[in-house]
């Protein structure tokens, strides 16, 4: 099973290695575009999408909206889990 985190590229840092800044959550990386790009849609033409982004790579678009429902249910995720990890280390079954 693979993750994708959603991300929105703010930036192109090298159109020829077709590298861009992603923002996921106010951390800013750079990932490769190459997956997301075409002739329709060039390199330059990623600034601003939503992407999920999987090992360095934007993987997919998306829109604004599956975005924010997925960073919401992964956020969900992260909390469930970690009253799960509470519970077990306080010994309650």
């Amino acid at each position: 099973m693979c993750l994708g985190i959603p991300g929105r590229i703010v930036a192109i840092d090298d159109a020829v290695r077709k590298l861009a800044t992603v923002d996921v959550s106010g951390v800013k990386r750079q990932i490769n575009v190459a997956c997301i790009v075409s002739e329709d849609h060039p390199v330059e033409a990623c600034v601003g999408d939503w992407v999920l982004v999987h090992v360095g790579f934007a993987m997919s678009r998306i829109d604004e909206a599956e975005a924010a429902e997925t960073l919401k249910v992964l956020t969900e995720l992260g909390e469930a889990q970690a009253e799960m990890e509470a519970m077990r280390l306080s010994g309650a079954a």
